[in-house]
């Protein structure tokens, strides 16, 4: 069997085979030549897992694969009918979020959201990354879902699936937006991020803290600024992180320090490190996940990783496969978060062990959901009574 019919069989399987899975991160037709996806994460861009095609860039001598372009960012605006988003996962704290965008910058190459990107035609590879959506109307929806008759408050996640504090906020500020419907209506909030620009928001934010309104959790997965360059490309510096932590409880924001994901064998020796510097950077919640490779993430992962850390490669999927029950991922509910077997239960017991000697609670900080006043804005619709 040939390399390209390997990449196939893989690409429509089950990730759980080792040899059809270690065959595709080989598979050099796939990688993407390093020029055209600098400062990317991905090392691929493979068709989403509902193309009935695989497309593989391949020099037929006509011309040469280097003069094809770089991957730049695009974005494009997408008009959603709702901007709230509901979930009955029994496994996480919230029942509800908002997310501005779709796709992200940030380009963090074991993000568990990357195969939502299946759903738009597009690669969970270098278009997750790079071709990005944004929900300019998401306030406006938002203003007008809290408005509905009989709706009831509750704390509504956002950064739960893409970064509401990618790179792409800067210009379209769509989170700020957001943030400023949520004040008005008194309505609690929880952000998680791993981008110092939220302290942009600091001014909001601290308003709605003061009435027990808003918390946030950064994520930082390394203080090894290499690691993190190379894992996470385009997001904040971990120095940077900890600043914003610094600075946001500072402002009275109750912040977590999240470990997000902790992978074994390559940061998990840093649990301890990660969790004193949080703490002395004034966080007062601590959490993590177990990383997470869930169908088209499990080969980029991987890929990046024999790219990476080559000597650390089957070291690495060993750990992985022996939490997940000898796959490369368990979406089970309970499971899917924390892993299970030893080594599960080792970094589950470090992480309790250095949250009880430091004094960080695991959310501790409940928000306050008896202040919530309808909003009437000028997006609100009209009663006909």
């Amino acid at each position: 069997m040939n390399e390209l019919s390997l990449v196939a069989q893989a690409a429509f399987q089950p990730a759980n085979t080792a040899d059809i899975a270690d065959a595709l991160v080989n598979a050099s037709g796939l990688r993407v030549d390093i020029q055209r996806r600098r400062g990317r994460g991905a090392g691929m861009n493979p068709g989403g897992r509902f193309e009935p095609t695989e497309r593989v860039a391949y020099d037929d001598g006509w011309t040469t694969l280097e003069d094809m372009p770089p991957f730049r960012t695009e974005v494009q605006v997408e008009k959603p009918r709702t901007a709230i988003t509901r979930n009955e996962s029994p496994d996480i704290p919230f029942d509800r979020s908002v997310n501005p965008y779709r796709g992200c910058e940030h380009g963090c190459i074991y993000c568990f959201a990357r195969p939502t990107h299946a759903y738009m035609g597009l690669s969970a590879g270098l278009d997750f990354e790079s071709k990005l959506f944004a929900k300019p109307d998401a306030p406006r929806l938002l203003e007008r879902e809290l408005a509905k008759p009989g709706y009831k408050p509750r704390t509504i996640a956002i950064g739960t699936n893409t970064d509401p504090y990618q790179p792409i906020e800067r210009e379209w500020r769509i989170m700020r937006q957001v943030l400023e419907v949520l004040q008005k209506a008194n309505h609690p909030v929880a952000i998680v991020t791993k981008s110092a620009l939220i302290t942009r928001d600091i001014d909001i934010l601290s308003a709605m803290a003061e009435k027990g309104l808003a918390k946030v959790g950064i994520s930082v997965t390394t203080l090894d600024r290499k690691l993190a360059r190379t894992m996470e490309p385009r997001a904040s510096t971990p120095t940077r992180r900890l600043e914003a932590i610094r600075k946001l409880s500072e402002a009275g924001i109750p912040t977590a320090v999240m470990m997000a994901p902790v992978i074994p064998a390559l940061n998990d020796h840093e649990i301890e490190r990660v969790l004193d510097s949080g703490k002395a950077a004034g966080a007062c919640e601590a959490s993590y996940v177990l990383l997470r490779l869930p169908l088209e993430v499990s080969p980029l992962f991987r890929d990046w990783l024999l790219q990476n850390y080559p000597d650390r490669y089957r070291h690495v999927m060993s750990l992985v496969r022996s939490m997940r029950g000898g796959k490369d991922y368990d979406a089970e509910f309970g499971k899917r978060m924390k892993g299970a077997g030893p080594y599960a239960w080792q970094i589950s017991r470090r992480f309790e062990m250095a949250t009880k000697r430091l004094g960080l609670g695991r959310r501790s900080m409940q928000l306050r959901d008896d202040l919530f006043v309808p909003p009437n804005g000028s997006g609100v619709q009209l009663s006909l009574l």
